[in-house]
């Protein structure tokens, strides 16, 4: 009986026969005889679970916490040595905002430096820690990218809203710098 041509004398022809009996066990065994592939099962069809990283995120919200109350220590002794001037501002934003207030020399000395390049609260480190933060809460699921770009993007239009209008420059440096981060990230993922 022919099986698709397999069991058919004229197609055995054409593949010589293999002769076993004098090959040596140890000829199959060595790397220069093996030709043979080997199966690596992939993970294809599995889906990649994605995690947020608590520790991570406990870190930066840690570190923010204790950057901040120092910050609004610098407000605080701002505003003290104010007098009055809190009591005719409408809310403490609107004195920042307009530039009401008068800082010491080494309150603004600390400002000037915490805002600086090198600073926490420069555009380069605050960039850094807004994508650190995103990464961390994604888990590094690069489905969640453009969400957490549209979070940051409404939250700086929260900001603003508070503020009372355009934030100062150095914000706004921030903002293209975390948005470029998210392009460079998508880039780096593969998904630009």
């Amino acid at each position: 009986m022919n099986v698709n041509g397999v069991t058919n004398t004229a197609a055995t022809q054409n593949y010589p026969a293999a002769n076993h009996k004098n090959e040596k066990p140890e000829e199959n065994k060595s790397p220069a005889n093996n030709s043979g592939v080997v199966y690596e099962p992939s993970n294809a069809g599995k889906a990649q679970k994605y995690k947020p990283d608590a520790e991570t995120i406990a870190r930066l919200k840690a570190d923010t916490d204790a950057r901040k109350s120092q910050l609004m220590e610098l407000v605080r002794k701002m505003i003290s040595g104010q007098g009055n001037a809190q009591n005719k501002a409408d809310s403490i934003w609107s004195l920042l905002r307009e530039g009401k207030l008068s800082p010491d020399a080494a309150t603004r000395d600390q400002a000037i430096k915490d805002i600086g390049e090198d600073g926490y609260w420069g555009v380069s480190q605050t960039s850094q820690r807004i994508l650190d933060f995103a990464k961390a809460l994604t888990g590094g699921d690069p489905k969640k990218i453009d969400e957490m770009q549209r979070a940051f993007e409404k939250g700086y239009k929260m900001a603003e809203k508070t503020w009372g209008g355009k934030l100062p420059d150095i914000s706004q440096k921030t903002f293209d710098a975390v948005i470029d981060g998210f392009k460079k990230m998508k880039e780096e993922m593969g998904i630009a």
